[in-house]
């Protein structure tokens, strides 16, 4: 059962709860619609999240096949020296942009110059295969973590909005409701109550 607020029952009071209880009905519906939206994002986000995610472990697999054939087709301290050697930059941005209120991350990355930086022809075709698969997947892991990042955010928010709209719909709103019910009976005993008080005082004036 709803609690009723403290309060003084009277008619300005009456009139004020009236207020609150349109305001909150009003809040309750733009918190649902919210809700409902942000939902419809986060289901759309979650599947576009698990076909990425399929693409990019398939991708990864793909890249850890080649190294492995590279690394048995290298010596070790052959390996070791090519990794070593590096002439690539990455430039990583972030910008961010408002889904239903939540504040998402969007990275972009920009790769300059050249992975194959070591001796051609003291390494095996398969190692410039491997860099080149994992230099083309790494936008990809970007993006993919910007999206889960994006996910979480979103989840999270959603578990706000949940708390809120079931706060006004199960405590706020009907213990508004059961206080104007309440202020509604007292008025009525009250006017009852003159009522009764000015028919007494009318039988005397006319018995005199």
């Amino acid at each position: 059962m709803a609690k009723k607020l403290n309060v003084n029952p009277n008619r300005m009071e009456l009139s004020r709860l009236k207020k609150r209880l349109v305001v909150a009905k009003r809040g309750h519906k733009l918190l649902k619609d919210k809700q409902d939206a942000l939902i419809k994002a986060f289901l759309d986000l979650a599947r576009e999240i698990k076909k990425l995610r399929e693409e990019v472990e398939e991708e990864l697999a793909e890249c850890y096949r080649s190294f492995l054939l590279a690394r048995a087709q290298t010596l070790p301290a052959m390996l070791e020296q090519s990794l070593m050697i590096t002439g690539t930059k990455i430039n990583l941005s972030v910008k961010y942009k408002n889904v239903m209120s939540v504040v998402v991350p969007e990275y972009q990355v920009e790769q300059s110059g050249s992975i194959l930086n070591y001796g051609l022809a003291t390494s095996p075709g398969s190692l410039d295969v491997a860099l080149e698969r994992f230099s083309s997947v790494i936008p990809k892991l970007i993006s993919l973590a910007a999206k889960e990042k994006s996910l979480n955010l979103m989840a999270a928010e959603i578990e706000r909005t949940r708390r809120r709209v079931n706060a006004l719909e199960h405590v706020l709103i009907p213990s508004f409701a059961e206080t104007i019910h309440y202020i509604k009976m007292k008025l009525d005993e009250q006017e009852r109550a003159t009522l009764s008080r000015l028919m007494r005082v009318k039988e005397i004036v006319r018995s005199h």
